[in-house]
């Protein structure tokens, strides 16, 4: 039969591995124990001769299951990429002969190891299923982009250079945001000495002209519902009118509100009208247009003006944002250079604890505005008193270590960036499973997006009102598939930034458009084919895997069972983890595939004195680290057995179970940094597994075993040290512990 089953296992020699390993022993393992179909050796599996000798049995020989016993997962994927086949990998070169040591002592266990990561893919490639489309996926392509400032227009004009089509939503009358109201800009080009034009007029120019571009003014999303490639949004105006539109991704460019001023009594702001903001600043300087800034008291001319630095930011005080928002001494520097240009006997006072001044020109436009005579004095300002006409400001000088007071005529307070981010879904009501609300919380903000999605109406929130997202890890990327964040409303920056951020996000949302249409996963499994199902005979609708869901991939049909969407999901198997009856799978990741492995290596009894640890490690980082660490040569345990998993949030308690039934001696769990600084790609996955695991001590407790024999721990990518130590501790715990009482 066409479809029948028939496995190929191929062992390559190359790299060292036919030096250090007996590859014709693993050979008859694969085809003796693993039952595979065709095993053939190679001298180098993945040179041009090796990959069309597997080509050639996938065409010729009806091998449609592949177990490559070679180097690392992440090795040579290129080299190993076969069409319609499913496919799994054996590490014996980083796994194997790179962490143990080239003597003959070591010679039997390094064998064995081999013999059991062989053993281990070729079993798990048996519960494999080739992926396919699931057939959910359309091809929508055009990229819907909420907010018409420079972020907005940016990602716009970029996603439409790129061949898409781009639709901006404004909630205001005109395009530009922040930074329409802004005279000039910090400079993006060398030399870096004197502001520049916003480039506001150049982009919206930009856009008038570009067929590919739509513009909603004074608009607001109403509804959005669907998925990546099918995104269906409701775009109500002032008049309105309303109209819907599908998208294939969405671009979140929200922007962020000036910190209000009035919290700060303390600095003169709403005591005086010569108290004012940066934005306010730049509004005398358009009403100036060229000529002299004038003060909003009295219309006269500014002579004196200080600047006030971290205004009500980077303090921990009640009320006041604890982060800097980036672009606030560069501005203040700015600004400053709009009274020197124009008259350059005007004092201009710069006052700060810490100047900040990033990005390539930063410390070039910083020495600009001291060349042209703006003072920068050190200080921390505890008070700005008006008496008439005239401003004092109080300030400790940290240089001089002495209380001083200053005079000023105009007094600007450099206050930071909120964040337009929308409701805080963590704060709003959720409805149970009758559809009753529990305590309503009250929601100061309206909602950018309207989500239709079961999780709330918009993107969640990560610290101080920010969208989340990773900048390390996964910038741009949002817990909303397809959903991508950019500029302030992300993390506080300038109009620089804000250009690069745009342009980030366009082309993420760009791909997630393509990889939709194809039924591809999204970041960090781009291309990924896979797609969960589950029995649904099986299924107890706990609902588990709906709320552990990060995504919101997962919902419930009428009869409330889960309904999973495709191109939400992100394929990180947390789903699967959480599912008490183990009915929910992937074609090429399921409880068998992990399970086959931990049940098919091979277990010495307990006179061998060869105690087995079992190692579960996160692909994203903790693999990584151990591969890294093969790279350079640290040494680990010969007893372990790592087998990588997509997320530790995907780990299902009968895997250790069924570890600690078939013998295995300790077991160690490594996933990814949990928290409010967390680096799981898969956002939570780290943190639900650690729950998991938190009730397993009790359970081994109840089975007389001691609790050290299962540890979790967190894991970054650059633990290439820190990561193989981790398996030698549990190997020196097993030798302290003794062997399980469950081996034999």
């Amino acid at each position: 039969m066409a479809d029948e089953k028939k496995i190929g296992a191929y062992i390559c020699k190359g790299c060292g591995l036919g030096d250090r390993l007996n590859t014709s022993q693993i050979a008859t393992i694969a085809e003796r124990e693993a039952k595979a179909n065709v095993v053939r050796e190679h001298d180098f599996l993945c040179s041009e001769e090796g990959v069309a000798m597997i080509q050639n049995d996938i065409d010729n020989e009806g091998v449609n299951h592949v177990a490559i016993c070679a180097c690392s997962r992440r090795a040579k994927s290129e080299a190993f990429n076969f069409d319609n086949i499913a496919m799994s990998r054996a590490n014996l070169r980083e796994g194997v002969i790179w962490v143990r040591p080239d003597t003959d002592e070591a010679k039997e266990t390094t064998q064995e190891m081999a013999e059991d990561y062989a053993r281990m893919a070729v079993f798990e490639v048996n519960f494999m299923t080739p992926p396919a489309n699931s057939g959910q996926s359309k091809g929508e392509k055009g990229i819907l982009v909420a907010g018409g400032g420079i972020s907005g227009m940016t990602a716009a004009v970029e996603a439409a250079k790129a061949g898409y089509k781009a639709t901006i939503v404004e909630k205001s009358a005109t395009l530009g945001g922040t930074a329409a109201q802004m005279l000039k800009r910090i400079p993006q080009h060398s030399p870096y000495t004197d502001p520049e034009d916003t480039g506001v007029s150049e982009l919206v120019a930009a856009i008038e002209a570009d067929d590919k571009i739509t513009v909603y003014l004074n608009a607001t999303i109403t509804k959005t519902s669907g998925a990546p490639g099918r995104f269906s949004a409701d775009i109500s105006t002032e008049s309105g009118s309303t109209v819907t539109e599908n998208f294939g991704a969405i671009i979140q460019a929200s922007g962020f509100e000036a910190y209000d001023a009035n919290q700060l009594p303390e600095l003169g702001y709403g005591k005086s009208a010569d108290v004012i903001d940066q934005a306010g600043l730049e509004k005398l300087a358009l009403e100036a247009n060229g000529g002299s800034i004038k003060r909003p008291s009295d219309g006269k001319e500014v002579k004196n003006v200080v600047f006030v630095q971290c205004a009500g930011q980077r303090s921990d005080k009640e009320g006041h944002l604890p982060y800097c928002s980036g672009h606030c001494c560069l501005t203040s520097i700015k600004q400053a250079m709009y009274f020197k240009d124009q008259n350059p006997d005007i004092d201009t006072t710069v006052l700060y604890s810490d100047l900040r001044t990033p990005g390539a020109g930063g410390e070039d436009f910083y020495r600009s505005g001291q060349d042209k005579g703006v003072i920068f004095t050190k200080g921390t300002v505890s008070e700005v008193k008006s008496s008439g006409s005239e401003l004092t400001v109080n300030f400790h000088d940290m240089i001089l270590n002495d209380d001083v007071e200053l005079g000023a005529d105009l007094v600007v307070l450099a206050t930071g960036m909120v964040p337009n981010g929308g409701v805080d879904i963590e704060a709003v009501p959720v409805k149970d499973e009758d559809g009753d609300e529990n305590a309503a919380v009250e929601v100061s903000v309206d909602s950018i997006l309207n989500l239709d999605y079961r999780q709330g109406p918009d993107l969640p929130h990560l610290k101080n009102g920010f969208n989340d997202s990773h900048f390390i890890c996964f910038p741009y990327e949002t817990r909303r598939t397809g959903i991508y964040t950019c500029g302030p409303v992300r993390r506080p920056m300038d109009m620089l930034q804000a250009t690069e951020d745009a342009t980030g996000a366009a082309l993420k949302a760009i791909q997630a458009a393509e990889n939709a249409e194809l039924g591809r996963a999204a970041h960090p499994r781009s291309g990924d084919l896979s797609f969960p199902t589950f029995r649904m005979e099986g299924c107890t609708q706990c609902k588990r895997c709906t709320v552990e869901c990060p995504f919101g991939a997962i919902d419930e049909d009428e009869e409330r069972y889960p309904q999973f969407n495709e191109s939400r999901c992100r394929r990180c198997g947390t789903c699967m983890g959480a599912c008490p009856v183990r009915v929910i799978s992937f074609e090429n990741y399921s409880i068998d595939t992990v399970g086959q492995q931990i049940k098919n290596v091979e277990m010495p009894d307990e006179f061998d004195e060869k105690p087995r640890i079992l190692v579960l490690a996160c692909e994203n980082d903790a693999y990584p680290a151990l591969d890294m660490a093969a790279m350079n040569g640290v040494e680990y345990s010969a007893f372990a057995r790592v087998i990588p998993i997509r997320c530790l949030g995907s780990t299902n308690l009968i895997w250790v179970t069924d570890a600690l039934n078939s013998g295995y001696d300790g077991i160690v769990l490594m996933g990814c940094k949990k928290g409010d600084d967390y680096q799981c790609h898969f956002v939570k996955g780290s943190e639900i597994a650690n729950d998991r695991m938190s009730k397993v001590a009790d359970t081994l407790q109840s089975l007389s075993l001691e609790p050290e024999r299962v540890a979790t721990y967190e894991v970054a990518i650059t633990d290439t040290e820190r990561a193989p130590q981790l398996i030698n501790d549990m190997a020196e715990a097993v030798e302290k512990m003794g062997m399980s009482p469950f081996k034999f």
